[in-house]
């Protein structure tokens, strides 16, 4: 058996840009572990992806002509099947032989063994080891099954084998139209097939700058570097992605001191899979435009020209944009003025949707959204609102006291009256990724005051995992609000996310909610929150407070694990359900600091111990000692301990100080361990029991403030 690199690629039309990165990764790695699980490659080889607009492709390193025979062995039937009385062969034996292509002559080379409770004949044989053809070919029919494939397209073959083959009449299901089959093992075509196609040694380079076409393939290894020189295509979709990117900074410099383009890895995804050689340029429009928005000009700009607008150094607009053009003319211009044409009028038509959304005022649109359905089961946008302000004025009232702010039921009122209303703007409408920001611009325009504008703005904040959140007090109870009238009522309806499934992004508005209550430090308590949002509702929805808080409590364990946080130390703390969670950094603190006490095992152990004994008494235990019935030294000295030691760590818990709380119990340790060694809890004496169960339920009120130190037991 020899080895060599083997190469294959797929030629076809253009894929869809947006799946191309997912559908070159997946083509490289399903083929390559389906040939080393057929042995055909061994474990360490390297699987190298190309994926450029019309090509998907992989090499794969160190691939055999022949994978290794393996030693099989097979059962066949039980002993008492297999054998008559004499040990001679039944029929059905015989039969089972015949099947598997051997004869009678075998039967003396049977093994018995055990299985199960039985005896069973086995027959060791040796499989040969898949060729090259054979397994690329198995290989590849599993590659193509798994494509994640956004939308199969189903065309007719135009040309294929046999005496019965018509042109146009064989349908073929597959991402996009396939030309090319390459197939190369070394220098060697290896013969496979795939979508009416047959493996050859030719490709086809870029559209219109291929210095030779069809490109003839020499070798596997030889890959890239031809279609590189010969075909003008960079095959690697990384490789393309970096000279992108290279390009870019190197044009942003050149435009301008200080000059640099948007970040945006989607986008820059997209433009790596829509050319195969990349050239950057850099085209500009009138300084007029930039009286719009910039979100306005930057996403026309990005979503519908795919262009990288430049940016000076603080962060503002220019009147310059950044082409990934798939030519490299001698002379630029022509095509740089093309696209300068191109979007004039986009850049026009964002111009001509603000001028006319400002005509009205926010408050003007307020009454159409009575007339914008929400949900069929909570009514219009409009309803929606008045529940939010509802909301939102809960918020205000339970925060006040405590940050206290004058103008902030005002500002909060106001911002959560106006906050959807720029869903009626024409902005909006051409593109709802703007909706809250063009609110802020139109709050402005409208004389409403920078506080209420950013709060308008803010209020869709966090929209994603690492967003920033609302800049001041006044748009974080207005996003409050928003995220809990859609959890509380789409929870209220049954509309809860399942599995992968989730179309309001109700996993992210948690996260949103949990994130501001926590990193904001209000003084908010969860479930007196989450009913008091769904008062508004009136009878529109049921109550589903229990499933809301334990879907809260869910994503936070979710979240705090991922800032690196132990298993452990969050159910420890979870387990409580704390209902402030601003604090819930403090007490993961303080459980970190006590797990590193050489008491923390023991005492966490005893809690378990303690919480289990507890468990099993019928009816509600007391935290409640008499002393007269304290017979026992050594109950008597965790009493005299008890209430000292918790009686400082139940002053630190009440003033915050959640670690020095927990530091408290440290000294239990020795008079806990001595209480169980020598006292019998479960006491004939009803009384004497009753009051050791006291006890104990007085130690494990003491130990569980902060967190339920039974987690950390081993």
């Amino acid at each position: 058996m020899s080895t060599a690199n083997l190469l294959v690629e797929l030629f076809v039309e253009e894929l869809p840009p947006k799946a191309l990165k997912k559908l070159g990764e997946s083509f490289a790695n399903v083929l390559a572990d389906s040939l080393k699980h057929q042995g055909l490659a061994p474990a360490h080889a390297v699987a190298t992806a190309f994926a450029s607009p019309r090509r998907l492709a992989v090499h794969l390193t160190d691939v055999s002509t022949k994978a290794p025979d393996q030693a099989v062995q097979q059962k066949l039937m039980p002993v008492t099947v297999a054998l008559d009385a004499q040990g001679q062969p039944t029929p059905a034996l015989l039969k089972k032989l015949g099947a598997l292509g051997v004869g009678a002559e075998v039967v003396p080379q049977l093994k018995r063994a055990p299985d199960g409770k039985a005896e069973a004949l086995f027959l060791d044989s040796i499989k040969s080891g898949a060729t090259l053809a054979e397994g690329l070919q198995k290989a590849l029919d599993e590659t193509l099954a798994k494509l994640p494939i956004p939308k199969v397209m189903t065309y007719q073959l135009e040309q294929g084998d046999g005496p019965d083959f018509q042109p146009g009449w064989t349908s073929v299901h597959f991402v996009r139209p396939a030309h090319g089959l390459v197939a190369l093992h070394g220098d060697q075509l290896v013969p496979v097939q795939a979508l009416g196609l047959k493996s050859g040694l030719t490709t086809h380079g870029h559209r219109f700058e291929a210095q030779l076409d069809p490109v003839v393939l020499t070798h596997a290894d030889n890959y890239a570097e031809q279609l590189r020189t010969q075909g003008a295509v960079t095959a690697s979709f990384a490789e393309r992605r970096a000279d992108i990117v290279r390009q870019l900074d190197a044009a942003a410099r050149k435009a301008g001191t200080g000059l640099k383009p948007i970040e945006d890895d989607a986008l820059l995804d997209e433009v790596t899979a829509l050319v195969e050689r990349p050239n950057v340029l850099t085209g500009r429009f009138e300084e007029a435009f930039l009286e719009v928005p910039q979100e306005c000009l930057i996403l026309t700009m990005k979503a519908n020209q795919k262009y990288f607008p430049l940016l000076d150094a603080a962060g503002k607009l220019t009147n310059q944009f950044l082409i990934v053009s798939n030519i490299s003319p001698a002379d630029p211009s022509a095509v740089i003025g093309g696209n300068e044409r191109v979007v004039r009028p986009r850049l026009a038509d964002a111009k001509f949707f603000f001028d006319q959304d400002r005509k009205k005022t926010l408050a003007s649109r307020v009454p159409g959204l009575a007339r914008v359905v929400y949900h069929g089961k909570l009514g219009t946008q409009g309803e929606r609102i008045e529940r939010v302000r509802a909301i939102a004025r809960g918020l205000v009232e339970a925060v006040s006291a405590t940050l206290g702010c004058d103008k902030l039921p005002t500002e909060v009122d106001m911002a959560a009256h106006l906050a959807k209303a720029d869903l009626l703007t024409d902005m909006v409408g051409e593109f709802p990724e703007l909706q809250g920001i063009m609110g802020g611009y139109y709050a402005r325009h409208d004389g409403l005051g920078e506080k209420v504008a950013q709060a308008i703005e803010d209020h869709y904040k966090p929209r994603f995992a690492g967003d920033e959140l609302p800049r001041h007090l006044s748009g974080v109870l207005v996003a409050l609000a928003d995220k809990l009238e859609t959890l509380v009522g789409l929870f209220g309806i049954g509309q809860l996310p399942t599995g992968d499934k989730d179309p309001f992004a109700l996993r992210r508005h948690a996260l949103g909610v949990i994130r501001m209550l926590i990193e904001r430090d209000l003084p908010l308590e969860l479930e007196p929150m989450l009913r008091a949002a769904a008062q508004p509702f009136g009878d529109k929805i049921t109550d589903a407070t229990p499933a809301l808080l334990d879907f809260f409590y869910d994503r936070l364990a979710g979240s705090l694990r991922e800032q690196g946080y132990s298993a452990q130390e969050v159910d420890a703390v979870l387990a409580l359900r704390p209902q402030r969670l601003a604090d819930i950094g403090q007490r993961l603190a303080a459980v970190r600091a006590f797990a590193s006490l050489p008491e923390a095992a023991s005492l966490a152990a005893a809690n378990k111990r303690v919480g289990n004994i507890l468990k099993k008494v019928d009816g509600e235990v007391k935290p409640v000692v008499d002393a007269a019935l304290l017979k026992d030294a050594a109950e008597s000295a965790l009493y005299e301990a008890l209430n000292v030691a918790g009686g400082k760590a139940l002053e630190a818990f009440e003033m915050g100080d959640y670690t020095a709380s927990l530091r408290e119990l440290a000294v239990l340790k020795a008079p806990v361990d001595a209480f169980f060694d020598g006292v019998m809890v479960n006491a004939d004496d009803q009384a004497l029991r009753a009051n050791r169960l006291g006890l104990l339920a007085c130690l494990h009120q003491a130990m569980n403030r902060v967190a339920d130190l039974s987690r950390l037991a081993a």
